[in-house]
């Protein structure tokens, strides 16, 4: 199954870096390890989150697509569905199947027609709508409960669009490079240059 997932990754990799979506870029941490991606979120606007610039971290099982990966802020943040330690909390990222708690329908869970793009969208759209039925964070799903329309005491420092500007070239260009080595150009043994 390793085989089959490593391929589904490569893909779906070389998809975002074709057709990048609004709002991240996602690229692999090491060449060598297509099972640990790095993602870089732009907050969405609109929110308290806007203007700011969030690095996450996904590890993806070996038996990906049949169980979804594991999601991980590096990049401090206070919300609801993000535990203190960085873990995102948020249904599509759940095992298939029942939830025990019974706050999730099977479908609202993982499913393996999920791609790293509707992972994005879907954690994209926490960012902006938080799910203070099941926190990961009981303290910041006081707040948000507690005043939802205002602004989090702990909200993350936002940077200025000229500072985001910056951050996402550079990051383009390390994930540009990331994508390009992992993806050699086949050259026909044949062929002189």
């Amino acid at each position: 199954m390793s085989e089959q997932a490593s391929l589904l990754l490569r893909k779906q990799l070389s998809e975002l870096n074709k057709n990048p979506v609004e709002g991240f870029s996602a690229g692999l941490i090491d060449d060598d390890d297509i099972y640990q991606w790095e993602v870089v979120i732009i907050g969405p606007q609109d929110t308290m989150f806007e203007g700011g610039f969030f690095k996450a971290y996904l590890t993806f099982p070996y038996d990906y697509p049949l169980r979804p990966p594991k999601m991980k802020f590096s990049t401090e943040i206070w919300h609801p569905n993000v535990a203190k330690n960085g873990d995102v909390c948020i249904s599509i990222l759940h095992d298939p199947g029942e939830d025990r708690f019974g706050y999730e329908k099977p479908e609202e869970r993982w499913l393996p027609i999920h791609t790293v793009e509707t992972i994005m969208i879907s954690v994209i759209s926490m960012l902006a709508d938080p799910n203070g039925d099941s926190p990961a964070n009981v303290d910041a799903a006081r707040e948000w409960r507690e005043d939802p329309r205002g602004e989090f005491k702990r909200k993350p420092l936002p940077l200025t669009a000229a500072e985001v500007q910056a951050r996402i070239q550079e990051e383009m260009k390390v994930l540009r490079k990331k994508a390009v080595t992992a993806h050699p150009p086949i050259v026909d043994p044949g062929m002189k240059n």
